[in-house]
């Protein structure tokens, strides 16, 4: 007995030092056989996460469906406009739906290991070259979301200003975008970056979240008092009918539909974007892990109905912000619906100032994976250390802030990162993840699930030869990238 009580109280000692990072060395095989008894399941439960879970539901709902929302709400009703509402709504339901399978997927391999880490699920899959894989794909991702946002403060921040103090003057210091992302980034973002557990952000996603429930309220009204008219409509009615001529003429052009009519179903030169863009706007799974480790009562079955909750909740709000925002502008709106909007109208002022509140507030949220990724790459299983948690939350800031910048227009390094990224941790990853970790006793290679699990991968590496491939031919044509998260 009193043994038991030593190996017990050393397995729980070793838990909050090393946290789950301790399992690398441990062989699969053991874990399964661990399964026995109720007795052994708990202290297996302790020595995987460095701390008790004390996150709500509730938050931990807030915090998936922040991570979830990005920049990425402004395009979708470009995206509809470019391939109409049928065939819209069929894509963003079909989107929804395999990214909650694929959170599935994530869930069942690390209830099957006990691992609560994107990177320690690629580490017992394919071994060293899996984790640095998986992390790199997650860092890439994270900092191409992380500078959209950034983006975004720079270059709507100042026109906020400037129109809160009824003032047109671009030479005052406190309209300069590059200053003011700085002074976000110290003020804003590293406060709550510093915060060592990510469920303690959930009263900010909260926040974040009520920000662009007003964005999409505002949308809506907007709906019903603008009248379209030829004011909103620069585009001469025969250029859709015209061929295409990128020496002369932009690609864009010939893309709208200019009368106040909305298509059901249409194709156009930038139609091949929407998937990538979907499936970029559902992107949550490097966050999907470590909400689990927070939840409070922490088991598969709770953690999915966050999920489920979490991508129902923004498949709505996507999709009535797609709806509305082409049903007031039709062929005529822009990549991103904020544009088309008038800078003097003061309610999508407001809007516009919600809107960065909230991309703002969603940084933090996006910064832990990359923390997490580079601790286990770097600094695995050594012991939870502050200098070490802050310099890397300051480096990161430093080097995204450095990015936005100097760097005047990424969005096509953006297209390529959501490109690649995106299908990779949404399809590929959970997919050949679960085949190679769920034990073949248990689930036979040519067993459905698993087959259905490499036919989910296929179609990943499908989006990402599309996605990569449409983006080349906008090159070529001369087109643009419409960008974001």
């Amino acid at each position: 007995m009193e043994l038991h009580k030593m190996v017990n109280g050393h397995c729980e000692k070793r838990g909050e030092e090393d946290g789950f990072d301790s399992l690398e060395n441990m062989p699969e095989r053991e874990e399964l056989l661990d399964k026995n008894t109720d007795e052994k399941k708990e202290e297996k439960k302790e020595e995987f996460t460095d701390f008790v879970g004390k996150t709500s539901f509730g938050m931990s709902i807030f915090n998936l469906s922040n991570a979830i929302m990005g920049s990425g709400i402004l395009g979708l009703a470009y995206a509809m406009s470019n391939t109409g509402i049928v065939l819209f709504v069929i894509l963003i339901i079909l989107i929804a739906i395999l990214s909650a399978y694929s959170i599935h997927l994530l869930l069942k391999c690390a209830g099957v290991v006990g691992i609560r880490a994107y990177e320690q699920l690629g580490y017992r899959a394919f071994g060293s070259a899996g984790k640095i894989i998986a992390a790199c794909v997650i860092t890439i991702h994270n900092i191409g979301a992380m500078s959209s946002y950034l983006f975004i403060v720079k270059t709507e921040l100042p026109a906020v200003i400037i129109g809160l103090m009824d003032k047109q003057t671009n030479s005052e210091w406190y309209v300069n975008g590059s200053y003011l992302i700085i002074i976000v980034s110290i003020c804003v973002i590293l406060p709550l970056a510093l915060m060592r557990h990510l469920g303690y952000l959930g009263y900010t996603s909260g926040f974040s979240l009520t920000c662009m429930f007003f964005f999409l309220i505002s949308v809506i009204y907007k709906k019903f008092v603008t009248v379209c008219s030829s004011e909103h409509l620069s585009i001469s009615t025969n250029t859709t009918n015209m061929p295409l001529n990128t020496t002369t003429h932009n690609p864009d052009d010939y893309m709208h539909n200019s009368t106040c009519k909305a298509e059901l179903i249409t194709l156009t030169p930038q139609a091949a974007y929407t998937i990538p863009i979907l499936a970029f706007a559902f992107v949550c799974h490097p966050e999907v892990l470590p909400i689990y480790t927070e939840l409070k009562k922490p088991t598969k079955q709770r953690m999915q109905k966050v999920a489920n909750i979490s991508i129902l909740s923004m498949f709505i709000m996507y999709l009535l912000t797609a709806i509305f925002g082409y049903l007031t502008f039709y062929g005529n709106v822009k990549d991103e619906l904020l544009k088309s909007y008038s800078t003097n109208d003061t309610l999508m002022l407001c809007v516009r100032l919600a809107v960065l509140v909230a991309v703002t507030l969603t940084v933090p949220v996006v910064l832990f994976p990359i923390r997490r990724a580079v601790q286990q790459l770097l600094f695995n299983n050594k012991p939870f250390r502050w200098v070490r948690h802050i310099a890397i939350a300051v480096i990161l800031l430093i080097f995204v802030n450095i990015l936005v910048i100097f760097v005047p227009d990424i969005r096509e390094i953006f297209g390529v990162i959501g490109a690649t990224s995106a299908p990779s941790l949404i399809f590929i990853l959970p997919g050949i993840f679960y085949i190679r970790i769920i034990p073949e006793e248990q689930e036979p290679l040519k067993s459905r699930p698993k087959i259905q699990a490499a036919i989910f991968a296929a179609l990943g590496f499908l989006f990402m030869v599309m996605s990569i491939s449409s983006i080349i031919i906008q090159w070529v044509t001369g087109g643009s990238r419409v960008g974001g998260h």
